[in-house]
């Protein structure tokens, strides 16, 4: 509930998260007053920057368009230059440590895959970018906050639950939710404007320091989506490095998190950094699947993830190391719960939270590393070191062991069970 004053909290949690009223279509937008700020999240693509022409249109008067920085390698100063000619105010915020601290880290450790199909991305992002939308909001004095997804995308649910559940009063959500508006009316109205540097788009993105993710367009269809190789960059084969032919990376965890990379300790955003290229050289780490809509339907997502392919891996690895199997049991279950509740928009809700605290009291023993052999299209694992181990380094030696102490033990019942008996 970032932001919000201790009147307002109490407020919040006397009549629940829900408290702002929804945006769901270009006609709601005549409830807001146009003399008044309203915030944007602006991606720089087509949907996004339609909606400043269309506010603009409206005759809106200070419309601020923000841009949240997680480290996606996308630098789009066309769509920072087409906000500032709709009349907007362009903000970019650095999230990147934050991104990585507060919401990929704890994905790690909850092994955050969405139905053993892939890990999870946007709902990674989607509950910063709203406390960070919430913020600027309350520094402007704005009374709506807009995005631009759509029923065909999961961040509709996941933004607007996040700002639900941080407590937002005014308006908020997206106008395209029940106004869908075709690909070729918002290129030619653009086009009218001056903007015409969107038509080329084949499929719509979205880019992290976590996952490069795309869907729609050419991608739309499951049972023909042949990827265009341009679209990945981290595994283009094009961008490999000539010596990926063989390498060893050695990642180290420290109660969970990832800390060193190959003897260097590193922020956990320079760690992923590094892997995505490093891993990505191998041709590791691609991933496309089907995910669920609100209403049950499924749409399909490509996405390029090279450090989260390796560093998951390692992470369960070092649980097996250092945890019961019962305690890795129960946790691959709660890890289920806690991805769910991520993806459906309650990030911020208590049940993740309950999650988190026992995946968190589980992840505090996992500390250890492991080395890999990465070739080309493979990776294998060649040391696992844990810092409290469970496993065994010589079974003859701990068989020997065993059985002498099983023989110790039961040697001692029976002269204690003599000396009872006389």
């Amino acid at each position: 509930m970032t932001g919000l004053t201790v009147p307002a909290r109490e407020a919040w949690h006397e009549q629940g998260p829900h408290l702002g009223q929804l945006i769901r279509s270009f006609r709601d937008l005549d409830a807001l007053d146009p003399r008044q700020p309203v915030v944007t999240l602006f991606s720089g693509g087509l949907d996004s920057t339609y909606l400043l022409h269309r506010l603009r249109e409206s005759g809106f008067d200070e419309v601020h368009a923000l841009s949240v920085d997680l480290g996606g390698e996308e630098r789009d100063e066309g769509g920072r230059a087409a906000a500032e000619a709709l009349g907007a105010i362009a903000h970019v915020v650095d999230a990147r440590e934050a991104f990585a601290t507060e919401f990929v880290a704890p994905a790690i450790a909850a092994h955050a895959v969405y139905l053993d199909a892939h890990p999870v991305s946007s709902t990674l992002s989607r509950p910063l970018i709203a406390r960070i939308a919430l913020r600027l909001a309350g520094e402007l004095g704005a009374r709506a906050i807009l995005h631009t997804a759509n029923r065909s995308q999961n961040s509709l649910r996941r933004l607007n639950g996040a700002i639900g559940l941080l407590g937002w009063f005014g308006y908020y959500g997206s106008p395209y939710d029940l106004c869908p508006i075709d690909r070729e009316r918002k290129i030619t109205e653009l086009a009218a404007a001056g903007l015409d540097h969107l038509s080329g788009r084949t499929v719509s993105g979205d880019a992290n320091l976590w996952c490069r993710e795309f869907e729609s367009g050419v991608l739309d269809d499951p049972e023909d989506h042949a990827v265009p190789e341009h679209l990945y960059r981290w595994s283009a084969p094009g961008g490999r490095r000539s010596t990926a032919a063989d390498e060893i990376i050695e990642i180290g965890f420290e109660g969970g998190v990832p800390a060193v990379l190959s003897g260097r300790r590193l922020p956990l955003h320079d760690i992923i950094g590094e892997l995505n290229t490093r891993v990505g050289a191998h041709g590791l780490g691609r991933y496309s699947g089907l995910e669920h809509l609100e209403g049950g339907q499924k749409v399909l997502e490509v996405r390029e993830m090279p450090a989260a392919w390796l560093l998951l891996r390692t992470s369960r690895h070092l649980e097996h190391a250092t945890l019961t199997a019962e305690t890795v049991r129960e946790k691959m279950h709660v890890e289920q719960i806690w991805v769910r509740e991520a993806l459906e928009g309650r990030w911020y809700g208590e049940l993740r939270s309950a999650a988190q605290a026992f995946i968190d009291a589980c992840i505090s023993r996992v500390t250890g590393s492991v080395r890999w052999h990465l070739t080309d299209g493979r990776a294998q694992t060649i040391a696992i070191v844990a810092h409290c181990p469970r496993y065994v380094r010589d079974r003859e030696a701990w068989e020997t062991e065993a059985v002498r102490a099983e023989q110790s033990m039961y040697t001692g019942a029976v002269r204690a069970s003599r000396r009872a008996s006389a």
